[in-house]
């Protein structure tokens, strides 16, 4: 193996963290989206239940954030290798892979979040004036671009992956002291190192 494949085994760790984190955060997002408007929309049906399929567009678009995390989390997951495979999986790919999985993950976080609180002010506020339904609906609909921005950028950074260069030589953090130059070492000054008695013979000096 060369040397600048070494310390890499704990690569394929950051590559599947960063699935993880796509899937776990946009599903947090999409979640929390869902639960605080569809409270919003069962309060505001006990008085107009003929809004109720028209006020469920917030509950749709905090859905498709899980859709978002899902798309990173299968693109990562499918392009993590084992180490000590034919391909190598470098520490650059584990990375790029966590970086790509953060960035769509929380996108999809801030933007369920968003959708939450706006669907269910919303929704309560369309029951009362019918005339804010449109206004909500562009609300939510730049709300969800964040997610999408993150979607774009984990696609981007998922497919840097697999670019590194190996053909050089890097240089080892850890590098194991070499035993057999140690004790090469330890002869030669032993070799080199000779005590020699002086004219009066009562006392030594070394030659070197």
């Amino acid at each position: 193996m060369s040397k600048a494949l070494e310390y890499q085994d704990t690569a394929p760790f950051f590559g599947f963290i960063g699935a993880a984190s796509a899937l776990v955060f946009s599903c947090m997002g999409a979640a929390y989206g869902t639960a605080k408007s569809g409270v919003g929309i069962a309060s505001m049906g006990v008085m107009r239940p003929e809004l109720v399929m028209k006020s469920i567009i917030p509950v749709v678009m905090a859905g498709v954030l899980g859709i978002y995390g899902l798309i990173i989390a299968v693109i990562i997951s499918t392009n993590v290798l084992a180490p000590g495979g034919a391909k190598p999986y470098l520490l650059y790919d584990g990375f790029a892979h966590l970086s790509a999985g953060l960035a769509c993950g929380l996108a999809g976080l801030a933007a369920g979040m968003a959708i939450g609180i706006v669907g269910d002010a919303g929704v309560r506020a369309n029951a009362q004036q019918s005339k804010l339904y449109v206004g909500m609906i562009l609300i939510l609909i730049f709300a969800e671009a964040l997610a999408l921005y993150g979607l774009i950028v984990g696609i981007i950074l998922a497919s840097k992956a697999g670019t590194a260069v190996t053909g050089g030589e890097t240089p080892k953090l850890f590098k194991p002291a070499d035993a057999t130059a140690s004790r090469q070492d330890v002869a030669c000054t032993a070799q080199c190192i000779t005590p020699m008695p002086t004219h009066s013979g009562s006392t030594w000096g070394f030659s070197f």
